[in-house]
């Protein structure tokens, strides 16, 4: 067999008998924009004292500057390259940092919960990825970068390889796990599910009333672009940035989770983990019930995947979604039940938008008139259920119940009847309790 990747005659000597492996020869270029940075930042933040120093600057102590900065830039990076280190053992994986404060991160494997590969545009170029590094327990990602393409997808099987059990010495030999294809979604799709975007057109509508109200007011034409342009801006790249992060989106089923693809300039290659999905939300805005489209979101514990399907039919999300907690049946409209019509003192009109519905496997509240979100949480992934009721809502005999997930997030069915919300709260504590003792466990690659 040979050499792990990152071995080879470069690699450092094995530390505790583990082999260490560096990084991409690329990584310094990326590393070298740090005291670049820093004197960007000073400049931002000292606008003039940065342009009473830039005017005193002659041409003879700018070229001495630059030839200053940019090896002392050169050395930075390459000497945070030389410092940086990795290696794999039979339990956990291993980061070494650090040039005068050194730092090492040590994660177990059996804690990975989800390891993405990412190419911004320019890494792309480069033929060179980022591996990030979901870990339960952990706020932020750790990350390597940058690696050769073909090396981060080998790392990624292999320690996904080594956290579902397998022994190390064929973890190598095992290979990225096989995906099928699911779901494609075509960028003209995209396109129109975007421009059918409410928050889109509030948008443009708003940057067409406000500056035109600001002109009848003001007849200050400064006053109306330094409004307009603003709104106009945040429509367009709101719309605009989605399309781009959102492009040639794919999701595809594989033994370690079910794989997405995405991105036009930045290509992202992300996974859902088995068994880490807290809650499932189908969004369904007003202007795509026609077509019987639907946005799917997720929420997964300690992790930052947030989106499974940016538009999708209806029949082809549940079917996602039913690979993503199986066993579930995404209730209909009509198996949701209403608040009592005593809700409408409440909240007159929207009342109406409230729905729930609780299976077997999982807890179903639906809000929203104009853009619906159904939230499903499977009762073995509930933490903690609270009844919550304010004075008018104690006056009204109404309550709400909310469930607490293991991703920080709450899931509330509203404006209940108090003799509803109270049993629900009872009955839904004991779904928790047996959800959670039946549950199978969570692991990769099954």
């Amino acid at each position: 067999m040979g050499s792990p990747p990152g071995s080879g005659p470069g690699a450092p000597p094995p530390a505790d008998g583990v082999a260490e492996r560096r990084l991409h020869p690329v990584t310094p270029l990326r590393r070298a924009w740090a005291p670049v940075a820093v004197v960007v930042g000073w400049a931002v933040h000292d606008p003039d004292q940065a342009q009473r120093q830039l005017t005193r600057l002659t041409t003879t102590h700018l070229l001495i500057g630059l030839a200053v900065l940019i090896p002392a830039a050169a050395l930075y990076g390459f000497l945070t390259w030389w410092f940086t280190h990795y290696a794999v053992t039979d339990t956990e994986l291993r980061i070494r940092t650090g040039l005068l404060f050194r730092r090492t991160a040590h994660i177990r494997l059996e804690r990975i919960q989800a390891i993405d590969v990412t190419q911004p545009l320019l890494a792309r170029v480069a033929g060179v990825a980022k591996l990030k590094l979901d870990v339960i327990g952990t706020g932020k990602k750790d990350e390597l970068a940058f690696l050769g393409a073909d090396e981060a997808r080998a790392l990624r099987a292999e320690l996904l390889a080594r956290a579902a059990g397998f022994a190390p010495e064929t973890a190598h030999e095992v290979g990225e796990a096989p995906a099928r294809q699911l779901l494609r979604v075509p960028p003209g799709v995209l396109a129109v599910s975007l421009l059918l975007t409410g928050a889109t057109w509030g948008t443009l509508l708003a940057a067409v009333v406000v500056p035109t109200l600001l002109w009848l007011a003001t007849h200050n034409l400064w006053t109306v672009l330094a409004t307009a342009l603003p709104l106009v801006g945040a429509a367009g790249a709101s719309s605009a940035g989605r399309f781009v992060g959102e492009y040639d989106w794919t999701v595809a089923e594989s033994p370690d989770g079910l794989r997405i693809d995405h991105g036009l300039l930045d290509r992202a290659h992300e996974t859902v983990p088995p068994g880490r999905v807290q809650t499932v939300r189908i969004v369904e805005p007003l202007l795509w019930r026609r077509r019987r489209w639907v946005r799917v979101e997720l929420d997964v514990a300690g992790s930052s995947n947030s989106v499974l399907l940016p538009v999708a039919p209806r029949e082809i999300a549940e079917s996602v979604v039913a690979r993503v907690l199986p066993g579930v049946t995404v209730p209909t409209g009509k198996e949701l039940s209403r608040p009592p019509r005593r809700a409408a003192r409440c909240r007159p009109l929207w009342w109406r938008g409230h729905g729930l519905a609780v299976t077997d496997a999982v807890f179903a509240a639906r809000h929203g008139l104009l853009r619906r979100s159904l939230a499903l949480v499977p009762h073995a992934k509930v933490q903690s259920v609270r009844l919550t009721q304010g004075p008018w809502r104690r006056a009204l005999r109404l309550a709400d119940v909310h469930v607490d997930t293991g991703a920080n997030k709450t899931v509330a069915a509203r404006l209940r009847d108090a003799g509803e919300a109270a049993e629900l709260l009872r009955s839904q504590a004991e779904r928790s309790r047996t959800g959670r003792r039946d549950a199978p466990p969570d692991r990769w690659m099954a």
